[in-house]
Protein backbone atom coordinates (compact mmCIF):
# COMPACT_ATOMS: atom_id res chain seq x y z
CA UNK A 1 0.00 0.00 0.00
CA UNK A 2 3.02 2.55 0.19
CA UNK A 3 4.26 2.32 -2.90
CA UNK A 4 0.58 2.91 -3.91
CA UNK A 5 -0.19 5.97 -2.02
CA UNK A 6 1.80 8.16 -4.21
CA UNK A 7 -0.31 7.58 -7.30
CA UNK A 8 -2.92 8.13 -5.00
CA UNK A 9 -2.05 11.16 -3.71
CA UNK A 10 -1.22 12.54 -7.76
CA UNK A 11 -5.13 11.04 -8.87
CA UNK A 12 -6.45 12.93 -6.40
CA UNK A 13 -4.67 16.42 -6.99
CA UNK A 14 -5.25 16.24 -10.61
CA UNK A 15 -9.09 15.48 -9.53
CA UNK A 16 -8.99 18.62 -7.57
CA UNK A 17 -7.43 20.89 -9.86
CA UNK A 18 -10.39 19.42 -12.63
CA UNK A 19 -13.12 20.10 -10.22
CA UNK A 20 -11.63 23.34 -9.86
CA UNK A 21 -11.83 24.32 -14.16
CA UNK A 22 -14.92 23.34 -14.01
CA UNK A 23 -16.57 25.69 -11.23
CA UNK A 24 -14.44 28.39 -12.51
CA UNK A 25 -15.20 27.81 -16.26
CA UNK A 26 -19.09 27.27 -15.28
CA UNK A 27 -19.03 30.60 -13.48
CA UNK A 28 -17.68 32.43 -16.10
CA UNK A 29 -20.52 30.36 -18.87
CA UNK A 30 -23.15 31.42 -16.63
CA UNK A 31 -21.68 35.27 -16.02
CA UNK A 32 -21.79 35.85 -19.67
CA UNK A 33 -25.06 34.43 -20.03
CA UNK A 34 -26.99 36.90 -17.68
CA UNK A 35 -24.66 39.72 -19.22
CA UNK A 36 -25.91 39.12 -22.43
CA UNK A 37 -29.23 40.00 -21.51
CA UNK A 38 -32.81 38.94 -21.08
CA UNK A 39 -33.09 35.22 -20.91
CA UNK A 40 -35.82 33.33 -22.73
CA UNK A 41 -37.52 30.19 -21.77
CA UNK A 42 -34.48 28.34 -23.32
CA UNK A 43 -32.00 29.98 -21.72
CA UNK A 44 -33.27 29.55 -18.32
CA UNK A 45 -33.80 25.45 -18.48
CA UNK A 46 -30.00 25.93 -19.06
CA UNK A 47 -28.89 28.07 -16.66
CA UNK A 48 -30.55 26.10 -14.24
CA UNK A 49 -29.31 22.97 -15.34
CA UNK A 50 -25.66 24.62 -15.93
CA UNK A 51 -26.61 25.47 -11.72
CA UNK A 52 -26.87 21.81 -10.97
CA UNK A 53 -29.85 20.75 -9.17
CA UNK A 54 -29.03 21.51 -5.75
CA UNK A 55 -28.66 17.63 -4.44
CA UNK A 56 -24.67 17.97 -4.76
CA UNK A 57 -24.69 17.90 -0.85
CA UNK A 58 -26.87 14.93 -0.69
CA UNK A 59 -24.05 13.20 -3.25
CA UNK A 60 -21.21 13.91 -1.43
CA UNK A 61 -22.74 13.46 1.96
CA UNK A 62 -24.06 9.88 0.65
CA UNK A 63 -20.54 8.80 -0.72
CA UNK A 64 -18.48 9.98 1.84
CA UNK A 65 -20.87 8.28 4.68
CA UNK A 66 -20.55 4.91 2.53
CA UNK A 67 -17.24 5.14 2.13
CA UNK A 68 -16.13 5.65 6.01
CA UNK A 69 -18.92 2.58 7.22
CA UNK A 70 -16.73 0.94 4.33
CA UNK A 71 -13.23 1.82 6.37
CA UNK A 72 -14.96 0.86 9.72
CA UNK A 73 -16.21 -2.55 8.38
CA UNK A 74 -12.38 -3.10 7.01
CA UNK A 75 -11.34 -2.89 10.66
CA UNK A 76 -13.22 -5.63 12.08
CA UNK A 77 -12.56 -8.04 8.38
CA UNK A 78 -9.43 -10.50 8.49
CA UNK A 79 -7.72 -9.80 5.46
CA UNK A 80 -3.45 -10.18 4.32
CA UNK A 81 -2.21 -6.58 4.03
CA UNK A 82 0.51 -7.52 1.83
CA UNK A 83 -1.74 -10.27 -0.57
CA UNK A 84 -5.71 -9.41 -0.22
CA UNK A 85 -7.69 -7.62 -2.67
CA UNK A 86 -10.41 -8.03 -0.13
CA UNK A 87 -10.10 -4.47 1.10
CA UNK A 88 -10.39 -2.96 -2.29
CA UNK A 89 -13.72 -5.05 -3.44
CA UNK A 90 -15.25 -4.40 0.41
CA UNK A 91 -14.45 -0.20 -0.23
CA UNK A 92 -15.94 -0.46 -3.43
CA UNK A 93 -19.19 -2.24 -2.49
CA UNK A 94 -19.77 0.23 0.01
CA UNK A 95 -19.03 3.29 -2.85
CA UNK A 96 -21.71 1.61 -4.99
CA UNK A 97 -23.95 1.27 -2.35
CA UNK A 98 -23.46 5.11 -1.56
CA UNK A 99 -24.08 5.52 -5.41
CA UNK A 100 -27.06 3.43 -5.84
CA UNK A 101 -28.61 4.77 -2.27
CA UNK A 102 -28.31 8.62 -4.14
CA UNK A 103 -29.56 7.58 -7.30
CA UNK A 104 -32.56 5.91 -5.27
CA UNK A 105 -33.15 9.71 -3.70
CA UNK A 106 -33.09 11.14 -7.12
CA UNK A 107 -35.45 8.92 -8.48
CA UNK A 108 -37.91 9.52 -5.30
CA UNK A 109 -37.57 12.87 -5.77
CA UNK A 110 -38.16 12.96 -9.49
CA UNK A 111 -41.57 10.89 -8.81
CA UNK A 112 -42.52 13.32 -5.93
CA UNK A 113 -41.90 16.57 -8.64
CA UNK A 114 -44.35 14.64 -10.97
CA UNK A 115 -47.21 14.16 -8.62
Amino acid sequence: MKHLMPFIIVIVFFILIAIFILALYNYRLKKRIIDAGPLDETGLKFLARLSGSGNEAVKWGLLLLSAGIGFVVLEYVPFSAEDSPAPYGIEMIFIGAGFLLYYLFLKKQKDSDTL
